[in-house]
């Protein structure tokens, strides 16, 4: 039986979509999704094997992420299809149809009928003519990493994040969800599990989705996980935008936000 086999594309974006729609839409303290199994256990098990070293990523200049020295307590590797070249052919075989789904219309339009209605709210307009743009990365959160509460910036329309952990022990930092910025609404809080296979997505509100990391420890070990931030892309402006600073990132430069 082959150890580490390749995951078919096919099914990782209909199981990430499947994830998506069978979850329940919560509305408080704001519009959100908490997804589970979104990869059956084998699969799950074959891409944590298959963890690309620390030599591919960067570390993501955030305020709240750096340390006294300056360095970085956050690394990021975009996962773009036609970035995964680098890695060895084993690890590439694996993380290809992960990254392809992440991208995928598929993915985005199962995330576009779950928030529908806070979407069309804020934009205006049906989701079907919304233009959005995927901007998918690995994350290897090491320990003392924190963001405080925040709302995301405006040229978000969605956020997603896949937790990655090996088992349930770091069940206690996932994301945390407040009910305000401030005061005692940003007391009242609701957290996500860091549980292997779940995940979590909302449509991003400038004001109502407050959320925020609490630091980790050394004991908690490093935080692993994948997020999709979906950004606006309506217009011609901003889809070139977007697709040329995706074709950059090919020629190895990578913005420090």
């Amino acid at each position: 039986m082959d150890r580490n086999p390749s995951l078919v594309g096919s099914d990782v974006e209909r199981s990430f979509a499947n994830a998506v729609e069978r979850s329940a839409l919560h509305h408080d303290p704001f519009d959100h999704i908490y997804f589970d199994n979104v990869l059956e256990p084998r699969s799950y098990e074959t891409l944590l094997s298959a963890m690309p070293d620390r030599r591919f990523y960067h570390e993501l200049w955030h305020q709240d992420a750096l340390r006294s020295d300056g360095s970085s307590t956050r690394l990021r590797m975009y996962l773009y299809p036609e970035l995964l070249r680098k890695l060895p052919a084993e690890q590439r075989r694996v993380w290809m149809p992960i990254a392809r789904a992440l991208c995928s219309a598929g993915l985005q339009a199962a995330f576009k009928r779950k928030f529908r209605a806070a979407l069309e709210q804020r934009f205006g307009k049906p989701v079907e003519k919304l233009g959005l743009f995927p901007v998918p990365i690995l994350l290897r959160d090491q320990p003392g990493y924190r963001i405080g509460i925040h709302s995301d910036i405006p040229t978000k329309a969605i956020t997603v994040q896949f937790f990655l952990p090996r088992d349930d022990s770091q069940r206690h930092i996932g994301t945390i969800f407040h009910e305000g910025d401030k005061g005692e609404p940003a007391e009242r809080t609701t957290q996500m599990p860091f549980m292997p296979a779940t995940g979590y997505a909302f449509p991003v509100s400038l004001t109502k989705s407050w959320h925020s990391a609490a630091s980790t420890t050394a004991a908690d070990g490093e935080r692993v996980s994948m997020m999709v931030t979906y950004y606006v892309a309506d217009g011609l402006i901003r889809r070139l935008y977007w697709r040329l600073r995706r074709a950059t990132l090919s020629l190895g430069f990578h913005p420090k936000g």
